[in-house]
């Protein structure tokens, strides 16, 4: 299945939701990328999220400049759980829109098209809308890791919604329906998880024919990667915690992939180690490559990752060793802490 842009002509107002927890930084810098997009109808929710930092007096300042802003304040004594569920609910509840774009506060718009670009998937068919959530290209290894590890992902949670399996979407970039959220009762049937709004979500509401994709440039919400190892592996373990309670069936198909290249590669330095299979073995191993090449040059063009793709496979044996990691430490010790 391959995706094929279709012209639209959707033009329906639009709520943004956006939760925010000790944010004033990242709302000073982002928000008037998001309060600034041109879109003829829209409004900004913005969910105070029990802030402790200067988030308040930011988002006043905003409010006397931007009409379409609307904040909504959890308030201290209000004992909400652990993630953001709680406040996103509230937020969808503010709304006066059918139509929703969630992000993050601390993401921006690639583009000033960005509401544009994701808004116009949505049809009388198409209730949910997939969008790509790109890092920032920086210097460093760890940072090309967690923009392969992002581009990876996004390739396969795609690649199945446009195989009539969709399974998840990322929270900073992802639309969809108010009536979708309120008829599935929300977040009720996994509210007690911190993680789960992006993905648990998606698989209860999502099917062949109502959910689109966008991966267009002017599309993507662009986050800043962790500038530390141990900070993004505790980032990334906590995002899978909520994989376990996946369908048998998501599962089965989430690990074939992973398994594949680690049969690959098992195989491929095993049969090094003998002479008589050397000459065999590197042309098999070089037309993989190049079939992958060919493969992902115009999806990693797209998503801002071509950069990667010279030594991809290096990237892509050090990131299956890396989720083997993260594997291993959450079945020892699942994050706690959010």
């Amino acid at each position: 299945m391959f995706f094929k842009k279709k012209k639209s002509s959707f033009s329906e107002p639009i709520s943004i939701i956006i939760c925010a927890k000790n944010e004033a930084e990242n709302l000073t810098e982002f928000l008037p990328k998001i309060l600034e997009q041109q879109y003829a109808n829209f409004e900004v929710i913005l969910v105070d999220d029990q802030s402790k930092d200067n988030t308040e007096y930011v988002l006043k300042e905003f409010k006397r400049k931007f009409l379409n802003l609307k904040v909504v304040k959890i308030e201290d004594h209000v004992n909400s759980r652990v993630g953001k569920k709680f406040a996103l609910t509230l937020g969808i509840k503010a709304a006066k829109h059918e139509y929703l774009l969630l992000t993050d506060a601390d993401c921006f718009p690639a583009s000033e098209h960005w509401l544009i670009e994701m808004a116009r998937n949505f049809s009388s068919e198409k209730q949910i809308v997939l969008g790509y959530g790109a890092f920032k290209n920086e210097k460093g290894l760890l940072n090309k890791m967690i923009r392969f590890d992002a581009f990876s992902v996004a390739l396969q949670y795609f690649s199945y919604a446009l195989a009539g399996i969709p399974y998840m979407g990322v929270g900073r970039n992802l639309g969809y329906k108010k009536s979708v959220f309120f008829d599935n009762k929300g977040f009720a049937s996994h509210i007690h998880l911190p993680s789960g709004d992006d993905d648990l979500f998606i698989q209860e509401v999502a099917h062949k024919q109502n959910v689109a994709i966008e991966i267009s440039s002017n599309s993507h919400t662009i986050s800043e990667g962790k500038q530390k190892w141990k900070e993004w592996i505790f980032q990334r373990r906590r995002h899978i915690t909520s994989s376990e309670k996946y369908k048998f069936s998501h599962k089965l198909l989430l690990g074939l992939w992973p398994f594949s290249q680690l049969l690959f590669w098992l195989t491929f330095m095993g049969l090094l180690f003998f002479e008589s299979t050397i000459l065999m073995v590197l042309p098999f191993f070089f037309f993989r490559i190049f079939i992958f090449y060919v493969l992902y040059y115009k999806l990693m063009k797209k998503l801002k990752t071509s950069d990667l793709l010279l030594l991809f496979p290096l990237y892509e044996l050090l990131h299956l060793i890396i989720q083997g990691i993260f594997v291993l430490l959450n079945s020892k010790n699942k994050p706690k802490s959010w």
